[in-house]
């Protein structure tokens, strides 16, 4: 126990050490969590508990990869310990059993893409008006219930009496039964149909009870109903529940996670030990105490105060531009600075609130020979050739896929058109069998005897990759794919530079394959399959590469580096100007926790960056700098007044912006100027009746100019008086 213990600090020590009953650890970022559940993982075995009885659950691969690591080199027992993504986990429940729920083992995993265009598909073949009713809107509402453990029987009856929910009702009901029907799972239904799974068979429950005797879950806080729910079923039996995470760093309020969970752990599981690990082991002082006098502005969280060992630091840099090129161009200079002065470009990441700022900013690191990585951009596995391959794959794995086999049964062209897939359909709908089966029985179909010989060469050239998948390994069997399917030969005979950049990523893809073939334990098609469908953009970020970084602040979390720029610190970006306008109190404060996250990013320097104006939605509008800004202390804060120069890589002039005034407070405490909209008309004016989809019949108060669009301000008699977007509310005057 000594040598696993000896390097700990207390409140570390404690939390290994404290194994039995439920237990919330409030892990403050930087505060070595994983070194906790690794060396708590070690200690339990130490005490005689089997690997195998020995859980642990987190949010991404890369982080239960590196858990897993790192377990294994503390005891030569850490390989037989479940540590697994919480989609992983039940994937691997559900293969086992998930015929109980009227499935195959074999079934399909639907990634957002393959979700939007089957609801796509529904909404066309239910004549639903597509502009009233967006597949990603509607998707996105019934990942929400998903989330919440509302299935699509238990929503109709909710939806019963409003229109637009009794729409979406009837789509995802039949969206349910699509996706049993093509033998797929979503990612909500994973976890979904594995509470499900336990709930309707408690043998099968009991069975897992028993083998997780102790569980322990890392990101607590970004944990939803269903998840949370998950491992109540798991956990209630013996109790022995360590969950790990920091409500100070709750962001994905916005895709259903629920910072009640972490908040209400106590009340939740009764007689819980509360343990706040706050020794931070990343940052400066000067950059936790930023972090700290931010977040303490929130009311909903659990009151810790980061601290650290480490060196006080330098103070915050805070620099606005003349405009968003300055901005962009300051960045590039500060890099290129830190580069002459001994700094690698992987030192540096730079943060912003959403992904649309990162073009003005990726145009001046080209411009400045800066060799930058985008996270966020088509990762490979998005791009069309890969998707293409791997539905093939698919198909070949689950032949009831209608999603797979509706996109490459054209691809490459073969003959067989829109009009073809859809007669098929339609038959196939009408007998409640795949489009498959349909394609086995084409010839009893007069409607598409006309391309009956293309439907049945498709479907032989399937059955034939079907028994090429049986004997050869994974890598072999793309190259199959390609060389039989034609893919590879239509690329080549289009001779182009794209063709050519096409060709060498799916050579990549192979390579990827070959890889995942030596290291896997299981290098199956399935287990590929899997692998691919729950990889995350952030799984393929290396540390390794001498790349500055640039992505959103959502994606940063976890991350670190030595420089953090956050660029476009202000109001209506940063916070978001839907949350500036939200009813929701909690949507400020998450912004708020964002802002969190991206300060405790940076190790050593942290730079704030706005600008005077920029271009939003083809117009020049003008921001005031982040109301987070104010709440740090002026004496944390250094402003960057030396004018923006020439890059010595820069091949074009640049006019150098005026200086700025010293006075950091004046530029703090008022609004600048918003430029009236352009391209926006409305009809109507303050006092007249308009109809809001969502509130009803009210009374316009006032019209302000909001950057690209109006701001109105309506008084509903029911729900009283809302500040909304003329663009995005589509008011309707009432005469």
């Amino acid at each position: 126990m000594s040598d696993l213990t000896s390097k700990l600090n207390p409140s570390q020590k404690e939390a290994v050490l404290k194994t039995e009953g439920p237990l919330l650890l409030l892990a403050g970022a930087g505060s070595g969590k994983t070194r906790v559940l690794t060396h708590r993982i070690a200690y339990l075995i130490e005490q005689g508990v089997k690997p195998y009885n020995i859980m642990a659950i987190t949010f991404t691969n890369k982080a239960a990869k590196e858990m897993k690591e790192r377990v294994e080199k503390i005891t030569p027992y850490g390989k037989d310990v479940w540590v697994s993504t919480f989609h992983s986990s039940c994937v691997r429940i559900l293969r086992r059993d998930i015929d109980r729920l009227g499935y195959t083992s074999q079934f399909t995993i639907y990634d957002s893409d393959d979700s939007e265009r089957l609801i796509k598909n529904i909404i066309k073949e239910l004549n639903i008006n597509e502009k009233n009713f967006v597949p990603k809107a509607v998707m996105s509402e019934i990942s929400s219930q998903k989330n919440e453990l509302i299935s699509a029987a238990s929503y109709r009856e909710i939806a019963s009496d409003d229109f637009r929910m009794s729409t979406i009702s009837k789509i995802y009901t039949e969206y349910q039964k699509r996706l049993k029907q093509n033998n797929a799972l979503d990612f909500d239904d994973l976890i979904f149909k594995t509470v499900q799974l336990f709930a309707q068979n408690p043998d099968i429950l009991d069975k897992y009870r028993e083998r997780f005797l102790y569980i322990m879950v890392d990101e607590y806080q970004d944990t939803n109903s269903c998840q949370y729910n998950l491992i109540r079923q798991l956990s209630s039996k013996y109790r022995n529940l360590c969950v790990v995470g920091d409500d100070d760093q709750s962001i994905y309020g916005w895709r259903g996670a629920n910072i009640r969970n972490i908040l209400d752990f106590e009340k939740d599981f009764q007689n819980a030990a509360v343990i706040k690990l706050e020794q931070n082991y990343r940052s400066t002082q000067t950059i936790l105490d930023t972090a700290n006098a931010v977040i303490k502005n929130n009311y909903s969280r659990k009151a810790k105060e980061l601290w650290t060992d480490n060196e006080k630091g330098n103070k915050i840099k805070f620099r606005k531009g003349e405009n968003d090129l300055d901005e962009a161009l300051f960045i590039a200079q500060e890099i290129q600075n830190g580069k002459e002065n001994g700094r690698e470009y992987k030192d540096f990441a730079i943060l912003y609130r959403n992904n649309a700022l990162s073009r003005v900013i990726e145009d001046r690191l080209v411009k400045s020979s800066i060799p930058y990585r985008l996270l966020g951009g088509v990762p490979f596995y998005s791009r069309k050739e890969i998707k293409d391959i791997m539905y093939y794959l698919k198909l070949l794995y689950n032949p009831l896929d209608d999603i797979a086999l509706r996109r490459v049964i054209n691809v490459p062209k073969r003959g067989i058109g829109d009009t073809t897939v859809e007669k098929l359909a339609l038959y196939s709908n009408e007998n409640e069998i795949s489009l498959y089966e349909s394609l086995l029985q084409v010839n009893e179909i007069p409607e598409l005897k006309t391309r009956g010989k293309k439907l049945t060469e498709f479907s032989k050239l399937i059955s034939d990759l079907q028994e090429d998948a049986l004997s050869l390994n994974i890598s072999t069997l793309i190259e199959t794919v390609m060389d039989k399917t034609g893919y590879r030969e239509e690329l080549e005979k289009e001779g182009t530079d794209e063709a050519q950049g096409r060709i060498e990523n799916l050579n990549e893809l192979i390579s990827k394959a070959a890889e995942f073939e030596e290291h896997s334990e299981k290098a199956d098609l399935a287990s590929f399959l899997e692998e691919v469908a729950l990889i995350a953009d952030i799984d393929s970020y290396s540390e390794n590469d001498d790349t500055v970084v640039l992505m959103t602040l959502h994606s940063s979390k976890g991350l670190e580096f030595p420089i953090v720029f956050m660029a476009g610190f202000e109001e209506g970006i940063f916070p978001s100007y839907r949350s500036t306008l939200s009813d929701n109190p909690n949507a400020i404060e998450e912004e708020r926790r964002l802002c969190y996250v991206g300060i405790t990013r940076a190790k050593k320097q942290l730079y704030i960056t706005c600008a005077k104006s920029r271009m939003q939605h083809g117009n020049y509008i003008s921001n005031a700098p982040s109301r987070f800004l104010k709440e740090i202390p002026a004496d944390l804060i250094e402003n960057e007044f030396t004018p923006t120069k020439k890059l010595k890589t820069e091949p074009s002039k640049v006019i150098s912006p005026k200086t700025h005034s010293p006075n950091p407070i004046k530029d703090y405490s008022s609004y600048s100027k918003i430029l009236t909209p352009k391209g926006v008309t409305i009809d109507f004016k303050v006092g007249d009746k308009v109809k809001q989809i969502k509130y009803g019949i009210g009374i316009v108060k006032e019209i302000s100019p909001a950057g690209a669009d109006y701001e109105i301000t309506v008084d509903f008699p029911k729900a009283g008086t809302k500040k909304l977007m003329a663009r995005l509310s589509k008011f309707k005057k009432i005469e």
